[in-house]
């Protein structure tokens, strides 16, 4: 809900932002909170539908872009505006100027939204919350990181490409040391599937525990 330009929280919830770096795992992590009973607002999919076609997001990124970021059918080509915006950090601030607001604004209705079907525990998973400047959107963060060896592997297996350019995808972004000094708890998902859902399951007892959902 809104009070003139301010976003005013509904009473009765706990929002917990959910952030970390490229390839920690953030999407497992979530689906385990899911399973639990929690609402999960994904900030990537908001990111998607600020652009979809028709949207002002769009149209704004068309006038700073140009039209050669659209693909053949009118929807934005993720590829080559990533292309033009990844090694620019000029061009990179300009595009999150025009994307940070839209993705606020249906973070806002999300929140509203889910308190509206009764959840009162909701995890805004967004990797840029910390960047973004949008931690004040969310009552404490949790951050989910692993050692550098294993977030490197991850990439390059994930994404099908070579140490030298995951490399510089790790070093283009907020390093894991400093986003863990944002976590009012931090999740370390660097082993494997079973020691980390036992490690979430210890997390959930004590940070949320039974009939808190």
């Amino acid at each position: 809900m809104k009070r003139g330009d301010e976003f005013v929280r509904p009473a009765g919830i706990r929002v917990i932002g959910l952030t970390g770096g490229i390839a920690t795992g953030k999407n497992s992590i979530a689906r385990f909170f899911q399973s639990k009973g929690a609402e999960v607002i994904d900030a990537d999919q908001l990111a998607r539908e600020a652009v979809e076609p028709g949207s002002r997001g769009l149209a704004e990124v068309v006038a700073a872009f140009g039209k050669e970021v659209l693909a053949s059918d009118g929807t934005l080509d993720r590829k080559r505006l990533g292309a033009l915006v990844f090694s620019d950090s000029d061009r990179r601030s300009r595009l999150e100027r025009i994307l940070h607001p839209e993705i606020k604004r249906l973070a806002e209705e999300r929140i509203v939204s889910a308190a509206g079907t009764g959840h009162r525990l909701i995890f805004y998973m967004a990797p840029l919350l910390i960047e973004a400047g949008a931690t004040d959107r969310v009552d404490e963060v949790w951050v989910v990181t692993v050692q550098p060896d294993v977030q490197l592997k991850r990439l390059m297996l994930r994404d099908g490409i070579s140490r030298e350019k995951a490399q510089r995808i790790i070093d283009s972004q907020m390093p894991l040391a400093e986003k863990e000094a944002y976590g009012r708890v931090v999740i370390d998902n660097s082993g494997s599937p079973e020691e980390t859902g036992k490690r979430l399951t210890e997390i959930w007892a004590r940070e949320i525990g039974d009939g808190n959902e």
